[in-house]
Formats: C-alpha cells, structure tokens, sequence
C-alpha cells in the first residue's frame, strides 16, 4: 500500500531541510526558501522554492539540489521545481532572521565575538602574504571550521584570483546583495568579500585616500553578512599604512600574524608592521617565515633568500614582551604553490603532499586547536 501523500510530502521536508543555500550556508527550509511541497496520489511531487532575487546567481544550484533531495525521498514518482522570487516583505523578514536581532550596518565581529578575528600583515608586497592568507583559509575550512576573508589589499587585491572566484572574462565573482545585505561568494567553503568584487576590470587601479579606505573596510565588516563564524582573516596591504591603522582602531581585539622572508633584512620592515599593530592594541599571534628553502631531489635545501630572517623577526617582536612572540611556521618554496596561486587552486587542496602544503597545514592545525575566543567574554551567566 503505497504512503498517503501528507506523509510523503512531510518527508520531503525533512529531506529538503539538508539543502543549503551555497551563499548563506544555512538550510533552504530554515530560511523559508521552500512554499507548498504537494504530492498527489502517484507519488508526483511538486516544490515551490522562492529564490532571494531575481537572477539570484546560486538559482540553478538551488533547483538541481531541492529537486535531487525530493526524488530521494521514499513513495516519489516524479518531481517538479517551481521556481519563483521572494516578495519584499519576505525578503525583509528574512535579513531580519539572518540578523538575529543585530542592528543593521552593525558590527559583525566587536568586542564580544566568538570569532577569532586574525590580521595577516607584512613589513613589504611580495612575500606571499596573500598566497598565505589564502591556503590557511581554505585549510582551516578543510578542518571543518566555518571560515571568512576579509581582503584588506585594497590597492592589490589578489585573493578572489588566488582562490578562483573569477569568470571567463577573469572579473571577479560578484557578491549576492539581498536588500541591503551583501552576501559574500563561497570558494572551498571559505565566504570571501574583497575590493576586486566591486570594479569592472580586474586592471582597474583604486586611487583612494584614507578616509575613503576607511569606510571600505568598515563597510565589509559590517554590511557583509558572514554569519557566525569560528575564524576571519584580514588579508591586510603591506606595510603601516592607512588600511592597518583602520583595522586597528575597528578591530583593536584581533590578532596579528607577522608574514616576513628568510632573508635577514626582511626582519627590519617586517618588526615595523608588527610594531603598529602592537600600537593599536592589537596582540601579536606569531610570525611566519614564508618562501623558506626549495627542497631539491637529493634531499639538500637550496636557500635563495638566505635563512634566519623569520627567527629574527620574532626575537626582535619579543623585545621587551611578557611573552615572546613566537617563529609559527616556516613555508618553503614551492612550485605548486605558485602555480596553484595562479590557477585559482589553493596548493592545500590540489597537492596536499607539497612541502608548502604541508606547512600551512600545520599552521592551520595550530590555531584551530586554539578553538573559539572565549577568553575575557561575559558569558551571560549569573548565580542565584
């Protein structure tokens, strides 16, 4: 005897409630996406979905997804997806759902979050910092942490080519917005907001002075809806300039990891980076020594830019610190690396066995032990 169809269609419900949105990362049901589910006597179903937008880029992922729960369902003959748009009252209730009470144009990541809030800088351009930023991002995703960048570099933003979110015409992907919230692209499960989203032409150049700069950054940080997140990164420009200033004074509780060369004379540039962080009251995670030995076939290393300089880095941050700051990693050389940078294809998931691979890996591993930022929160507990 074949299940009446309330059943059926009660079961599709609950198959649908594991479809995420590939934007928001949280269910189509939860985020009323889903209207009349109907089943009729020969098992033929029939699913309204109502996307966020018009042209909503995630669209045909959404249908093929609803549509391959519903047939998966036991007593379902046939499906049919009934594709509409959310009225604006109904997009309104849900950015209120998705603000949970937080005020709009608020910020995301104050004093009191959970999220650890971490600031990637470095003393000069072309260290790696991005590349960097990038790996550890998708590698800490990879661990299952829920996972956001921030790309900072206003002036070179690199990290939606760095991770692939670029189209044919090597523009970078836009964002969703949903009244006037800005939903970030995925990539490798890590949420990515960056300036290069919001030109035309890859090639364009930002000529903007600080204040402009300023309420850039502001604005990622608080129109950008992430959600709740265990871990942001801030891919920040090079050197001390108006971007980490502004990044201190809206984010004064993050943490800073100092991205310096093995060469000697890199230590000098990269303590100042380090030093104005420490200024705005930010502390000072660790540093990482990146482009590190290229390890040859015989086993031997061959250092190209010399050795010691991420060591030095951090006796110098050290000076005159409770604790010192400590060499997190060292990052060797790596041909994968560069070539994965170029590809949109982080060298932590298209080679895991790269020696590079290998160590953001372990640097990722170390600051997901370090779980959420409990430390110095009110918990909102009292004894009675």
């Amino acid at each position: 005897m074949a299940d009446a169809p309330d059943a059926v269609a009660e079961r599709i419900r609950v198959a649908l409630g594991r479809v995420l949105d590939p934007e928001i990362r949280r269910p189509v049901t939860e985020l009323d996406m889903i209207g009349d589910v109907v089943v009729d006597e020969g098992g033929a179903a029939s699913v309204a979905v109502k996307l966020t937008i018009v042209g909503c880029p995630a669209a045909d992922t959404i249908e093929r997804d609803v549509r391959e729960a519903t047939a998966s369902v036991a007593g379902v003959s046939d499906v049919t997806v009934d594709v509409t748009v959310m009225t604006a009252e109904e997009r309104h209730a849900l950015t209120d759902k998705l603000r949970a009470g937080r005020a709009a144009r608020g910020m995301q990541f104050g004093p009191d979050t959970l999220t650890r809030v971490y600031a990637v800088t470095s003393g000069k351009g072309g260290v790696g910092k991005s590349t960097l930023t990038a790996n550890l991002a998708v590698s800490l995703a990879a661990r299952g942490l829920a996972v956001g960048i921030v790309d900072a570099d206003v002036y070179g933003f690199s990290i939606p080519g760095l991770l692939g979110l670029v189209g044919p015409d090597g523009a970078a992907v836009k964002p969703t917005r949903v009244d006037d919230m800005i939903l970030p692209p995925v990539a490798h499960g890590v949420k990515v907001i960056s300036i290069g989203m919001f030109v035309d032409d890859t090639s364009t150049a930002v000529a903007w002075r600080g204040p402009m700069l300023h309420r850039t950054i502001q604005q990622f940080l608080t129109d950008v809806f992430f959600g709740d997140l265990d871990v942001l990164l801030l891919d920040l420009p090079p050197g001390t300039g108006d971007v980490a200033i502004s990044v201190g004074q809206l984010l004064p509780h993050a943490e800073v990891l100092v991205v310096t060369t093995p060469q000697p004379a890199a230590a000098d540039v990269a303590e100042r980076s380090g030093l104005v962080a420490r200024q705005t009251g930010q502390r000072l995670l660790g540093v990482v020594e990146n482009m590190a030995g290229l390890p040859q076939a015989d086993g031997s290393v061959l250092e190209l830019f010399g050795s010691g300089g991420g060591a030095e880095t951090a006796r110098r941050l050290s000076t005159g610190q409770e604790a010192p700051v400590p060499l997190l990693v060292s990052v060797p050389l790596s041909l994968d690396l560069r070539q994965g940078g170029d590809d949109g294809a982080p060298v932590v998931v298209s080679h895991p066995d790269d020696p590079a691979a290998r160590a953001v890996d372990a640097l990722a591993e170390q600051l997901a032990r370090r779980g959420r930022g409990l430390a110095g929160r009110k918990l909102g507990l009292s004894v009675s």
